[in-house]
C-alpha cells in the first residue's frame, strides 16, 4: 500500500471520529436536558412572601404555581374570623387563591367595600373570602402554606394550615 493511500484512510478515519464525536456531544447535550425539569415543574415549587411590612387593610397580589394569591393584613374594621385567618405574630391575614369558585374568573378588591368581587357573574366575596352574594357554589380556597417567622411559604402544608383546613 502507498503512502498516498494510507494518509487518505487517516485522514477519513479522523474525520470519521470527529463527525461521531460531534453526533455524541449533541446526544449528551439532548440527553441532559431531558433530565432537567421542566419549566412547569419548577414553577410548581414554593413561594416565599414577608409580610411583614404590609399596612393594616393593605392588599397584596402574588403569584403561585400560576395562580393568584390574595393576602390581606386585617385591620380594625375587619372581624377576626378563626377558621379562616392567618395568624402571624399578632396579625390576622386572609390568605386565599384568587379564582372565583364559580368558573374560575379573577375577582378584584373593592377596598372600599371590603369585598372581592368577580365581574363576570356577579359574584361576591367578604374580606374573609367567605361567597356572599351569586353563583359562587363555596368560599374562595386557601392554599397550603407554612408560617416561617413573618413570611409566608406557599405549597408547603405547615400546622397552621392543617389546624385551618380542619375548621373550615
Amino acid at each position: 500500500m502507498s503512502i498516498q493511500k494510507q494518509e487518505r484512510r487517516d485522514f477519513i478515519g479522523m474525520a470519521f471520529g470527529a463527525v461521531a464525536a460531534v453526533g455524541g456531544a449533541f446526544a449528551l447535550v439532548g440527553m441532559k436536558k431531558s433530565w432537567d425539569p421542566l419549566p412547569s415543574v419548577k414553577a410548581a415549587g414554593f413561594t416565599t412572601v414577608d409580610l411583614s411590612p404590609m399596612q393594616p387593610g393593605e392588599f397584596r397580589q402574588v403569584e403561585w404555581r400560576k395562580k393568584p394569591i390574595f393576602i390581606i393584613k386585617k385591620d380594625e374594621s375587619m372581624k377576626a374570623n378563626p377558621s379562616r385567618d392567618v395568624v402571624v405574630g399578632n396579625e390576622n391575614y386572609i390568605v386565599t387563591i384568587g379564582l372565583c369558585t364559580h368558573l374560575g374568573c379573577i375577582p378584584s378588591w373593592s377596598a372600599s367595600d371590603k369585598m372581592f368581587k368577580c365581574a363576570c357573574h356577579g359574584g361576591e366575596f367578604d374580606s374573609d373570602g367567605m361567597n356572599v352574594f351569586g353563583p359562587p357554589p363555596r368560599p374562595l380556597d386557601i392554599p397550603p402554606f407554612k408560617i416561617d417567622g413573618t413570611k409566608l411559604v406557599l405549597g408547603e402544608e405547615g400546622p397552621e394550615y392543617k389546624k385551618l383546613v380542619a375548621t373550615a
